[in-house]
């Protein structure tokens, strides 16, 4: 099933797909799908029209895993190769040589043993068609590719089988980065903070899981920059399923219907590993195919 709020004054309408056509959602509806629907209800946008479509829901947190290791180490060289040109040829020639990743590009220990993630800012996603203000305290925008999914029931201490049965819905997302800003925050200890909190963009049309979850492991994706398309991504490789993931996350933890996660940046899915970095008037359009889009304009 597909659901979008209709993009009109409140109070919103919230409607469904059939048959190619938008309709409000019916009784019979919510009998198919009535805890994705009353969850949606429950935390229905309240986007200005500067910010574009309405959003799929107004979360009530955000949480952002790192699930693919692939990109850890990809942007881990990206970085180095703008940033550390030095290190950036001790690495080309250590892997050259050994045939191994340079260690200090590898995922920590923690990685390994567990779903890692940050609380990112949820007052701050905007929707299809908004304008992403270029931050003032950066040179480096960047954008990632990733899958986003939220509850549709609550959760405490749960299998990895309940955390997967209490996603609601997936939709596509973006989580802007300033990468020049990212390295000396992540450096303090604390985490992400200006770097990644100013803005995140969300595609408007939710997917039910029952849709995606058969296929979670083989989805296919692409960043297109300026109507060209300049990276193709998968969803393959996750280190831990979305099931362990939010299993992880409620362990002595309550967890909420409306609260949103992602799975990190899918490989290849940002311009510090395919090297295709925005710049001001750029259009960025990220897709997944059987879930959708999310495209933005980046301000002048």
């Amino acid at each position: 099933m597909k659901l979008k709020w209709a993009n009109t004054r409140q109070p919103r309408a919230l409607c469904v797909e059939v048959h190619g056509a938008w309709v409000p959602v019916e009784e019979s509806h919510r009998i198919e799908e009535s805890e994705l629907i009353e969850m949606l209800e429950n935390n229905s946008p309240d986007t200005p029209a500067w910010e574009g479509e309405p959003l799929a829901l107004q979360p009530k947190s955000y949480r952002d895993f790192m699930l693919f290791e692939r990109h850890f180490v990809q942007a881990g060289r990206g970085y180095i190769k703008r940033y550390r040109p030095g290190v950036a040829r001790i690495a080309r020639y250590f892997e050259a040589a050994t045939g191994k990743t340079f260690p200090p590009l590898r995922p920590p220990p923690l990685w390994f043993k567990e779903p890692i993630y940050y609380m990112g800012n949820h007052l701050a996603f905007v929707g299809n068609g908004a304008s992403i203000v270029w931050p003032t305290y950066t040179d480096a925008l960047d954008y990632e590719l990733e899958l986003g999914f939220f509850l549709k029931r609550p959760l405490r201490d749960a299998t990895p089988e309940a955390g997967l049965a209490a996603i609601g819905g997936f939709v596509v997302f973006n989580d802007f980065t300033a990468r020049d800003v990212q390295r000396p925050e992540m450096q303090s200890g604390f985490g992400p903070q200006k770097s990644k909190s100013f803005c995140s963009a969300v595609s408007s049309i939710v997917v039910s899981a029952d849709e995606i979850l058969q296929n979670i492991d083989r989805l296919e994706g692409r960043v297109i920059i300026n109507e060209q398309v300049v990276a193709q991504c998968s969803s393959d490789g996750m280190q831990f399923t979305l099931g362990q993931a939010i299993a992880h996350i409620s362990q002595s933890e309550t967890l909420y219907p409306g609260e949103f996660y992602a799975t990190g940046t899918w490989p290849n899915g940002s311009g510090l590993e395919n090297g295709h970095w925005l710049q001001r008037g750029d259009t960025i359009r990220l897709e997944i195919d059987g879930v959708g889009y999310i495209q933005n304009v980046i301000s002048n």
